[in-house]
């Protein structure tokens, strides 16, 4: 503290005079704080106003960034629920946003320019319904060919969807690093580790979340279980992908990702948006009686002597059958449309035997030529078979049955030739339908040119399926790729005669709830028993073929009954009178209680898209448990079935969701939801509930 001292006039003449005297040098020296002070003042008050400005812009830029339930930052961004839950999170693991460059115009929040350059990036808002909130994410590179990755987070919640594996879970278990491969569709039967012949660029959570990838996306899917993400790539640097015609590689990664209310809700939104639907219901003989195939059986070496003989024995043993299904190989080389006269010495008196006999026959077909038929010169004459990038030879491609050419279904003219084929045998045989074999891409060549470009190339596998709209009523594919609209049956790929989840007993619940989550309800889970492979089958031999387990068998066969679709092809009468009543049994069990119902809810799919056979969850949108249960299903909203999937058990354990439930045993259960542990199921039987109203 300083004071002021009053100075007479003299003294103030004297001090000018004398220069300064030591009073005014003590009160100068003494107000030097004073100035500090209050340059210090200055100082804090423009830091303050600086600091509010900063703020104010801060909050500006945080409101900016926000879009209905969702917040934007720099490395990705969130998703709400109504209740404030995030629900869906995604990071951007390729680069960062430089949000500077961000603006926001009405329902569009875009940015321009990222940590590496320039950009289109945008999300835009969208409210379909009052239920329903979307988002649609566009990054797009404009300076960069390096891929862009999106990594979606788990948020605790159980995902669905994608595509057809090998070992298949349901939920989707992530499991190792994996890093992005390209998502088209493979054969996993030879290829374990790839993605299946029926895939879908969509996902579904239990936290009511969906998305679904663009189709002009480049796709590639990766995964983290040590992050439990999921990784969305796009690219076109060492991919079969290619940009389109006349444009740079610059990849783009665009989706659609939508919050409901509830997984079943959201879901039905999704299907009934984005996924095409079958114009028709295929032959209801099919979903009534089973379908009968020489392949496991007899393998290649099937003839017309044993042809006609499994259909009398068909017959001889009471059981029914929709159609004969003639597998490879009748014909004397692959890529050829008539009958081995080796083999078949009398195709059509064969034929006509069996009309007499009330069977109708389909026969196996497939997009192969191979090198030593002479199909194939035909074939690279009038350029009808996929070609070298230069475009000047066919490429030749290895597949379960030699080398060959694959004919170019972009292409009008071969599409022609191979349906004429089709319709020439049909024709002269009176062929009901066809099984149409592989079409995945992944049996297209590494380097390769059709005559429309394919940037994408699942979009071979579309071609593909395509083929089989004229045979639609019998017709059978095991491929299927923005196909949900070919009205025919969509078969899970070959399985083993094995227990487990790798393309076992125990996989075919969660394979047929993940296709039918992709849009394809007209199911056929293959043959009952497996394929019966050598060294792939869990069972023993009779001297002359090897058969599964008998107890496999049977299993299968009851879970079977409950599917869309029956077949057939090891019989029952290769075990012994007690298989063949079982097999009776629930043949007429099928047809009596299980087909009518399918056929209901096959009728309602042209409009709606919904699945036929259905996860627990449906009905029980709120239950964690029912989230995770992959070995029992719905047919519909009430019937609920629970097969014993496990060697050496007649029991099981059951979970009942909240209802009332009757047992096919006439108990009744009232108190759900509930756990029935050790419940007992008979080899002869299988546990079903019924929905009480």
């Amino acid at each position: 503290m300083y004071q002021i001292v009053p100075v007479a006039p003299s003294e103030q003449q004297t001090a000018r005079g004398a220069g300064g005297s030591p009073l005014k040098k003590k009160l100068a020296h003494e107000g030097r704080p004073l100035v500090i002070a209050g340059m210090l003042g200055c100082v804090l008050v423009l830091a303050a106003v600086v600091a509010w400005c900063y703020y104010s812009a801060s909050l500006r830029k945080a409101q900016l960034l926000k879009a209905e339930l969702l917040d934007l930052n720099k490395d990705g961004f969130i998703i709400h629920n109504m209740t404030g839950a995030v629900v869906f999170s995604m990071t951007f693991r390729s680069g960062t946003l430089d949000l500077d460059s961000c603006s926001k115009e009405g329902n569009i929040l875009s940015c321009t320019r990222s940590n590496s350059g320039k950009l289109n990036f945008f999300i835009q808002t969208v409210r379909p319904k009052d239920t329903v909130i979307c988002y649609r994410v566009r990054w797009e590179e404009l300076q960069n060919e390096r891929p862009v990755e999106h990594a979606m987070a788990y948020n605790d919640s159980h995902w669905y969807g994608g595509a057809e594996t090998a070992t298949q879970y349901w939920p989707i278990r992530i499991q190792g690093e994996e890093e992005p491969q390209p998502f088209i569709t493979s054969d996993v039967y030879s290829n374990r580790n790839a993605f299946g012949g029926i895939l879908e660029r969509y996902w579904l959570s239990s936290n009511a979340t969906a998305i679904k990838i663009n189709d002009s996306v480049p796709f590639h899917l990766g995964w983290s279980e040590k992050h439990r993400t999921l990784r969305f790539q796009a690219r076109y640097q060492d991919s079969p992908f290619k940009p389109e015609e006349g444009q740079q590689a610059l990849p783009e990664l665009s989706y659609r990702v939508c919050v409901g209310l509830d997984v079943t809700s959201i879901h039905k939104y999704m299907v009934r948006r984005y996924f095409p639907k079958p114009i028709k219901v295929p032959s209801p003989e099919v979903f009534k009686k089973p379908l009968w195939s020489t392949w496991a059986l007899h393998k290649t070496a099937v003839t017309q002597e044993k042809l006609l003989r499994y259909a009398s024995d068909i017959t001889k043993h009471g059981f029914t059958c929709s159609h004969l299904e003639l597998d490879d190989r009748y014909t004397a080389d692959y890529g050829e449309f008539d009958f081995d006269p080796q083999k078949f010495p009398n195709a059509s008196g064969m034929f006509d035997k069996l009309g007499e006999d009330g069977f109708q026959v389909s026969l196996w077909t497939h997009p192969f030529i191979n090198y030593d038929s002479i199909n194939f010169g035909v074939a690279v004459e009038k350029e009808l078979l996929v070609r070298e990038p230069s475009g000047e030879l066919p490429a030749l491609v290895r597949w379960w049955n030699g080398i060959g050419g694959i004919l170019d279904f972009t292409n009008p003219e071969a599409r022609e030739w191979y349906s004429s084929h089709l319709h020439m045998i049909k024709t002269r045989y009176g062929v009901t339908s066809f099984k149409f074999d592989a079409g995945e891409s992944s049996y297209l060549p590494r380097q390769f040119s059709t005559l429309v470009p394919l940037s994408d190339p699942s979009t071979f596998t579309r071609r593909y399926t395509e083929m089989a709209i004229p045979f639609s009523e019998r017709a059978e594919l095991r491929v299927g790729y923005q196909s949900q609209d070919i009205s025919c049956f969509f078969r899970i790929i070959d399985r083993d005669s094995v227990w487990g989840y790798e393309l076992g007993l125990k996989s075919i619940i969660p394979t047929v709830l993940t296709i039918s989550i992709l849009g394809y309800q007209f199911v056929l889970p293959d043959m009952i028993g497996g394929n019966a492979y050598p060294n792939r089958t869990a069972g023993s031999s009779d001297g002359k073929n090897v058969l599964p387990d008998r107890e496999l068998y049977i299993r299968w066969l009851e879970l079977s009954a409950f599917m869309p679709a029956m077949q057939f092809s090891i019989p029952p009468w290769a075990y012994d009178n007690e298989v063949i009543q079982i097999a009776q049994k629930f043949t007429e069990l099928h047809e009596t209680l299980v087909a009518p119902r399918v056929l209901e809810l096959a009728g309602e799919v042209l409009d709606t898209g919904d699945p036929i056979i259905r996860p627990l969850w449906w009905i029980a949108i709120n239950d964690e448990a029912a989230y995770k249960i992959d070995s029992q299903f719905l047919i519909g909203d009430d019937l609920m079935v629970a097969p014993v999937l496990e060697p050496g058990k007649q029991e099981r354990d059951i979970y009942l969701p909240a209802g009332r439930w009757r047992s096919y045993k006439g108990e009744h259960f009232d108190k759900c939801p509930m756990y029935l542990t050790d419940y007992p199921v008979d080899l002869d039987e299988i546990a079903f509930f019924t929905w009480v109203h």
